[in-house]
């Protein structure tokens, strides 16, 4: 099924980016665009992961540099049944956490050191089984993927505004490129919600589970930690809204810009604090 998801969302994306480059710069630019979404959807696929941990300043560490986390990884890993993932730490006051890459093979979990100063090392597995739980799902390359093209679809707007936006076979091109840089984020935006809410809910039952026991508990309890910083503390540093989904927490929660909550992907903290709190109570009973 993400395999589908993954398809569809790449093909949908493409069909955008080549209409953005038909509004900014009639076939020329849509002939353009196509041939920068093809080779986008193969760099993606590819190097997903260092791409997303290099535009976060993500740097990998090994077993000595933090034997408490990385252990902590390749214990919940090994519970999960998947490869040791590639884990790195992002030098970032914000407590966040998130998992990308193409496939279990190949997928990293990055954590903010804020995180690891904030939780304590029951809630902190909740968090990191989460993470591990869309790695298992399948979820981390449709992420990745999503967070790259809309990102390339946000730019190609804004450069259609600063461009004018007129093609070359419409007298009408100039209204076609303004409605393109109002549409483009929102339909980036649409598409990350589609694929993320119910993901959100799924990798926090299996989290939860995963985590240990009581089960559902450690990571209930993070979750609370997490949206309290996010909603009362500074937006994390090169975040942006095109990859606020990839995150356990958005990190623009506390922020009321409209474009941050335009590319809102995630369900309501309380929301998913009560469902895993129902779920502790049927396990303890």
């Amino acid at each position: 099924m993400n395999t589908m998801k993954t398809l569809l969302l790449m093909a949908l994306l493409t069909g955008i980016m080549v209409a953005v480059g038909g509004a900014v710069g009639g076939s020329s630019g849509a002939s353009l665009m196509l041939v920068i979404s093809l080779a986008m959807n193969f760099g993606t696929y590819w190097f997903s992961a260092p791409m997303v941990l290099r535009s976060y300043g993500a740097q990998e560490i090994a077993r000595e540099d933090a034997p408490e986390l990385y252990g902590l990884i390749e214990s919940l890993a090994q519970r999960a049944g998947l490869p040791m993932p590639t884990v790195a730490v992002i030098e970032s006051d914000v407590p966040n956490a998130f998992a990308t890459g193409r496939n279990p093979e190949h997928a990293a979990v990055a954590v903010t050191t804020g995180i690891l100063r904030v939780l304590n090392y029951e809630e902190l597995s909740g968090v990191l089984a989460h993470e591990l739980t869309h790695v298992k799902n399948r979820d981390i390359l449709t992420s990745s993927i999503a967070a790259a093209m809309a990102g390339v679809i946000s730019w190609t707007a804004q450069m259609a505004f600063f461009f004018g936006g007129r093609s070359d076979d419409d007298d009408g091109g100039g209204l076609g490129g303004l409605v393109t840089i109002l549409l483009a984020p929102i339909a980036a935006g649409l598409i990350q919600m589609a694929i993320s809410r119910s993901r959100e809910y799924a990798a926090d039952e299996g989290g939860g589970s995963l985590c240990g026991n009581p089960r559902y508990r450690y990571l209930a309890k993070a979750l609370e930690k997490l949206d309290y910083y996010a909603k009362h503390g500074d937006v994390m540093q090169d975040a942006t809204p095109a990859t606020a989904h990839m995150f356990i927490i958005n990190p623009f929660e506390g922020v009321g810009s409209k474009i941050a909550n335009l590319y809102s992907t995630h369900p309501a903290t309380e929301d998913r604090i009560a469902r895993l709190n129902e779920q502790a109570r049927r396990i303890g009973r």
